[in-house]
């Protein structure tokens, strides 16, 4: 690891959290990954229109019709869709993916902004517009390497960190007792899940992946806070049984995974 620059981020939660920066190794590997996938289906979109212009042809000469402004606007939305197409690539895995896209997931990396919470749309958005500019001429290669923090031109105006993945939750997979689930299963009929925004189930699912590496001071503060928040957030009066912070919280990830993405659309991708 000593080959790889640390970080260290103090949390909303005054709870410091140490990263691993990714490095331009993986992160050109995830690059190369990604844009291999973009690029074939590019062509293939690229063929889907090529098949349309001869189609098109072949009208005008069987019937004698005029389709010139067809193809223009087959051209037109051709045009917009590789942009879309693009942009949309990055945007779409990252905000589903928290942070991840193909070619991250594989290199083991992810995007998460300055202060340690999960990368969103907003984030995602704003990299992916100035990917192209980054693209320019290595602009984003050399930005890496002087910049202290590793971050490129879409970093610097997102607010995010390409770190690498905590290897001890790489699969993204958190234990979760039976107690909790059968506590799940009672806040499902006491609570609204829906009221448990992306971002806030985002960051009770980073405390339950990195609890173990926290100090048991910190993690005590950590989880009685969001669990207090949590509960206010959902209009709890009172609990179920008795629970301790973190039993809560494990509930409160079951219940949203098993139920509470049904109101949400939203559910964890392992």
């Amino acid at each position: 690891m000593g080959l790889f620059n640390t970080i260290t981020i103090r949390t909303p939660e005054s709870v410091e959290l140490e990263f691993t920066l990714a490095g331009i190794g993986s992160r050109a590997v995830a690059l190369l990954i990604d844009y291999t996938i973009l690029t074939l289906t590019l062509v293939a979109l690229l063929l889907l229109w090529l098949f349309l212009l001869f189609q098109l042809a072949d009208v005008e000469v069987l019937f004698n019709l005029q389709t010139e402004t067809l193809q223009l606007w087959l051209t037109a939305i051709f045009s917009v869709s590789l942009f879309a197409l693009y942009i949309g690539y990055f945007v779409g895995f990252e905000t589903g993916w928290y942070g991840q896209t193909p070619g991250k997931r594989f290199a083991k990396i992810r995007v998460i902004r300055d202060d340690a919470q999960p990368e969103r749309l907003f984030q995602a958005t704003l990299r992916s517009l100035l990917r192209p500019i980054d693209d320019i001429l290595f602009i984003g290669f050399f930005c890496i390497l002087l910049s202290p923090r590793e971050k490129r031109l879409g970093d610097w105006l997102a607010g995010t960190l390409v770190v690498q993945t905590d290897p001890s939750t790489a699969g993204g997979a958190i234990a979760v007792g039976e107690r909790s689930r059968a506590i799940a299963a009672d806040l499902l009929n006491l609570a609204d899940f829906t009221k448990v925004l992306p971002d806030d189930f985002a960051t009770v699912r980073e405390y339950l992946q990195r609890r173990s590496s926290m100090t048991e001071k910190a993690q005590g503060e950590v989880s009685l806070y969001l669990a207090r928040r949590l509960r206010d957030q959902l209009d709890l009066a009172s609990l179920p049984t008795d629970m301790t912070a973190d039993t809560f919280l494990e509930a409160l990830y079951w219940g949203y995974q098993e139920g509470g993405e049904k109101g949400s659309g939203v559910r964890e991708e392992g």
